[in-house]
């Protein structure tokens, strides 16, 4: 059996980023073979992602970052189990390494960030599956979001938990720095659902006439009132759960329309992304 030194576990851990007693384990079972070492906790990692697949991650980090002329953000979410883990500091390494990732390769889909090729030439999933096999946790990229716009926005809660990218347009040559991060800001906290009606789905819509139809008929209505008052609250739901429907949560008497439209003429939102790790 071949003796292993603390200099060959240092290395290996360098190499992987495992523990040390997991690392002299591992070349120990692998007899001082570095590579079947490796592999051996690269299995130990596949063991814990597999065994935990199906845990709840209802903690972690949202991370955001926009290019040095404004036009492209990128948006990622790394969860894990529980709040200590997101603590750690290689968890936020991983987490930003996630980001960077998204930056470098511009994957356009999350599976593309997953299976983009590191430094090592390992894949990103690959090497987040190894650092499962380190924490002893489920860890996943929950959510990633890639917007190009003339400018772009950017906002992370202080709770690391939520973020948001907002893609503006017509802005001329306006500052737009800070009403984007209102807007970011506004998205995070009044969670809309679509920009305006238009990008309300038909489901959502028929869902809230039928709801307004009840409440209607609850208090009496007439019947033949009914589809009246159920519009009625249909275009309450639009102003309460659109972003530029929205009042301006810092000054009321403006929508985020009107908002936009009074720092610059014509500019306006083309789209948004709001990520959450939901507990």
């Amino acid at each position: 059996m071949a003796a292993i030194t603390a200099a060959d576990v240092n290395k290996l851990r360098t190499m992987t980023g495992a523990g040390m007693m997991d690392c002299k384990k591992a070349l120990v079972e692998a007899d001082g073979d570095f590579e079947a070492a490796r592999d051996l906790l690269r299995k130990q990692g596949q063991k814990i992602a597999d065994k935990r697949s199906d845990n709840e991650t209802s903690e972690g980090v949202v991370l955001a970052a926009v290019s040095e002329d404004g036009t492209n953000g990128k948006l990622v979410s790394l969860a894990c189990e529980t709040e200590p883990v997101s603590k750690v500091p290689d968890f936020k390494d991983l987490a930003q390494r996630v980001l960077d990732t998204a930056v470098k390769s511009n994957a356009a889909t999350k599976e593309d960030l997953l299976a983009a090729s590191q430094e090592d030439g390992r894949s990103l999933q690959e090497h987040i599956t190894d650092l499962m096999g380190k924490i002893g946790e489920k860890l996943v990229v929950t959510a990633y979001e890639n917007i190009t716009a003339e400018k772009v926005a950017s906002y992370i809660h202080s709770d690391n938990k939520k973020g948001v990218l907002v893609a503006m347009k017509n802005v001329g040559g306006a500052d737009v720095t800070t009403v984007g991060r209102d807007v970011a800001m506004q998205i995070v906290a009044m969670k809309p659902v679509a920009l305006d009606k238009d990008g309300v789905d038909s489901a959502t819509v028929e869902r809230e006439i039928e709801i307004g139809k009840e409440q209607a008929r609850s208090e009496g209505k007439p019947e033949a009132m009914l589809e009246k008052i159920a519009q009625g609250k249909l275009n309450k739901f639009y102003k309460e759960n659109t972003l530029l429907n929205q009042e301006f949560v810092k000054d009321n008497s403006v929508t985020i329309a009107q908002l936009l439209d009074k720092t610059q003429k014509g500019l306006t939102i083309s789209d948004f992304k709001r990520v959450a790790i939901v507990g």
